[in-house]
């Protein structure tokens, strides 16, 4: 089994010949971890172990325990073939069945995990090189929102990558996320001890924000813009050629973006 296939969720959105939904079947499913290993391994330059590369699939044992975010683009059919983006949603019961959040295995989490609402881990995000544009950055966020409305989430997370592992090349960008974005105490991670890496490297004084801002990833500034924060301390992942940082975002800044016309697709209503 390579993933959970999803109980019924929102309706699919749509936005021209793309829309957004959860993965229904297990094909989808595979073809969501077909396109992680193209782009992660193929284009990124992430290193397989043997089982992978056979497989050509990026999967984990969360696979199974996550709710599977769909970009899928009509135009070039139904089911599995048209499946262009993804994210991996995982919530706390999901969570708790493999006995951790992914995002363990690099930061102490204790800060979110004490939180009493539903929390949510996104991660494994990729999107097609051909789709790879704002449009289909905008409806993977409305697909986000949606499940946010659906299961009352009010703080998501996960880790966010710079591409490469040479931090005197990331340091202009990992000395801003850190003096600018910082999160608060009461919900900041912290990158575990074994694992930390510095991120304030250099005088903020001495940055060059707005080269800065054109060279960050535009999934960062996307949970920037919705007022997302960083956890302390970076993490070196050489599996996936990244340097990663923990981002949090609390949902009402993604709910308050979106509601207005999540409501008019829902009738006025928010789902239960």
């Amino acid at each position: 089994m390579t993933g959970v296939v999803a109980e019924p969720g929102f309706a699919e959105l749509r936005a021209g010949n793309l829309g957004v939904r959860l993965a229904e079947t297990e094909a989808e499913i595979d073809a969501s971890l077909a396109l992680r290993y193209r782009v992660f391994y193929e284009e990124m330059g992430a290193h397989p172990d043997a089982e992978t590369r056979a497989s050509r699939r990026d999967r984990d044992e969360f696979d199974a325990v996550a709710d599977h975010l769909l970009v899928v683009d009509h135009d070039l059919g139904e089911g599995p073939r048209s499946v262009v983006g993804t994210y991996r949603l995982i919530r706390r019961a999901g969570a708790a069945q493999v006995g951790r959040f992914y995002s363990a295995a690099e930061y102490d989490l204790a800060p979110l995990l004490a939180l009493p609402g539903e929390i949510l881990e996104l991660g494994r995000s990729c999107v097609d090189a051909d789709h790879r544009n704002r449009g289909t950055m905008q409806l993977l966020w409305r697909g986000i929102a949606a499940y946010i409305f659906q299961h009352q989430v009010e703080v998501m997370f996960g880790c966010a990558s710079l591409h490469g592992t040479d931090l005197e090349a990331l340091a202009p960008m990992l000395t801003y996320l850190h003096a600018h974005h910082l999160a608060p105490e009461p919900i900041r991670p912290r990158a575990l001890p074994e694992r930390y890496v510095r991120m304030d490297r250099m005088d903020p004084a001495a940055l060059d924000t707005r080269a800065v801002l054109n060279e960050l990833p535009p999934l960062i500034k996307g949970y920037l813009r919705l007022g997302g924060f960083v956890g302390d301390g970076a993490v070196l992942d050489h599996q996936f050629n990244t340097t990663d940082v923990c981002i949090v975002v609390k949902t009402e800044l993604v709910t308050g973006k979106y509601a207005k016309h999540y409501e008019r697709k829902r009738g006025g209503t928010l789902p239960e």
